[in-house]
């Protein structure tokens, strides 16, 4: 079965962007859109897994979630 890394989406409202929490070392995007949140993701993951992770099985998988706060008077 293949190791699932996850990386967690975040709006951040204020400054306009999604930024990342993840269980891949090393790995922190920030992106305006999720589209391309998603796509950084998927280009730098490989490269950052196997620089900081060496012994992670291959191939892996990324699942991306998303966390929307809101603030609620």
């Amino acid at each position: 079965m293949a190791k699932v890394f996850t990386v967690t989406a975040v709006w951040d409202s204020e400054a306009e962007v999604f930024t990342t929490e993840s269980d891949i070392p090393g790995l922190v995007v920030e992106a305006g859109t999720f589209e391309e949140l998603v796509d950084l993701v998927r280009s730098l993951a490989p490269e950052i897994v196997a620089a900081n992770v060496p012994d992670a099985p291959t191939p892996f998988r990324v699942q991306i979630v998303t966390r929307r706060e809101l603030a609620v008077a």
